[in-house]
């Protein structure tokens, strides 16, 4: 028999990270994940859990003590709000501006909900008026709105719509996947009931984990279920006894992705959350400077862009898979296509966590130049890195 090869080792490609997720990671996350395993019930990283609950609370801006992070990616997490705030029946608003309030609608339903949906065009965001119109004719037990829709770049105000809720007696229940650690993000201050996120985008964390926190009503809504919760490995009311003072085993928690996320947190808080947010803000400042000098737009409704994620209509007459491919290729750099009805329209471009800088910055800027430039595109040559440049130095 002949021998066989021995497998080498897998080398994955130096990439840059510009697009929707994931999103760069800092050394010290990645080499927290080399560290020793211990076990899911060992003191050492029932500390380190501890350590990370609080992290958490801090970066949510809440003092829940519901607050946790669920074994799965971001999407885990939204389907952990909702299947334990949703029981049958139970009437659910969904507001949809994208693909991601349309996967709310999605889960809320399979949980048995009766749910209805406002919605607004991709890009745009909702007015409180018309939330306040459904809420009072619907009265819905559970609102489900995204705050930073992934698939148009549209950040969503959320203070006022958080009130109409409860003055109509609604929990609210809000998806922080994109915003969560690079736009304030006020959980108790908002009222927020109930949020998710996942650790790959403005965490600057591999994916694997997903941050979820409840308010007291929201847990007490939890706890006074009158039929289980749909998923067993999603169940808050066992979840939390693992996460709480019992330390009741539910199950194997990815050891290696905590020590990394508790290591994201860290230089999260080591930063400064309002620092943190300011640098997004200038290197999204700055880019998008750059990006109107080229003569390029916006998908966003102006005034509501996300700092963190840019969605940019692809001019007309550029193929889009040409542009991202070359960008890949030629400079090693990720951008994400459009999703829904954007697909081929926009790219999205991430400045997300580690990512957002001004290197990243100039390098995207230069390369997308060029290569609307070789496609024949009208560019001033020069023109993106001088605006950019100018926004740095206002």
């Amino acid at each position: 028999m002949a021998a066989t090869s021995q497998p080498a080792p897998f080398n994955p490609s130096t990439r840059v990270l510009l697009g929707p997720g994931p999103s760069e990671v800092p050394p010290r996350v990645l080499a927290a994940m080399g560290y020793p395993l211990l076990g899911h019930l060992d003191p050492e990283f029932v500390a380190l859990m501890d350590e990370t609950q609080s992290f958490l609370r801090q970066v949510f801006r809440t003092e829940n003590r519901l607050t946790m992070a669920v074994s799965g990616t971001g999407s885990a997490g939204m389907e952990a709000v909702i299947v334990n705030l949703v029981e049958p029946g139970d009437t659910v608003l969904v507001c949809v501006n994208g693909v991601f309030g349309g996967r709310m609608v999605d889960v809320a339903e399979r949980a048995g909900a009766k749910v209805h949906q406002i919605e607004r065009p991709y890009g745009e965001v909702f007015d409180p008026q018309e939330v306040r119109d459904a809420v009072s004719k619907i009265r819905p037990k559970v609102i489900g709105i995204v705050h930073a829709e992934t698939s148009t770049g549209a950040w969503q105000p959320l203070e006022e719509i958080a009130k109409i809720a409860h003055e109509f007696g609604a929990m609210i229940a809000i998806d922080t996947v994109t915003s969560l650690g690079g736009v304030p993000v006020e959980i108790d201050a908002w009222g927020i009931d109930a949020a998710y996120s996942g650790t790959q985008k403005c965490l600057s964390c591999p994916p694997g984990l997903a941050p979820v926190t409840f308010s007291a009503k929201a847990a007490e809504a939890i706890a006074q279920r009158k039929t289980k919760v749909q998923s067993w490995y999603l169940d808050m009311q066992m979840i939390q006894r693992y996460w709480g003072s019992d330390r009741f085993y539910h199950h194997t928690a990815p050891i290696s992705m905590n020590y990394a996320l508790r290591e994201a947190l860290a230089l999260i808080l080591e930063e400064g959350l309002e620092a943190r947010q300011a640098r997004h803000m200038l290197n999204h400042k700055a880019l998008k400077a750059g990006l109107l000098a080229m003569g390029l737009s916006y998908a966003t409704a102006p005034g509501y862009e996300l700092p963190q994620l840019n969605c940019v209509r692809i001019p007309d007459g550029v193929d889009d898979l040409v542009v991202r491919k070359r960008l890949l290729s030629d400079w090693g750099i990720e951008v994400g296509g459009g999703l829904g009805i954007f697909k081929g329209k926009a790219w999205r471009i991430g400045l997300m966590g580690h990512g957002s800088r001004r290197p990243n910055v100039t390098l995207v800027l230069s390369a997308l130049e060029t290569c609307l430039i070789d496609l024949g595109v009208k560019v001033t040559p020069g023109a993106a890195l001088a605006a950019a440049s100018a926004a740095y130095s206002a």
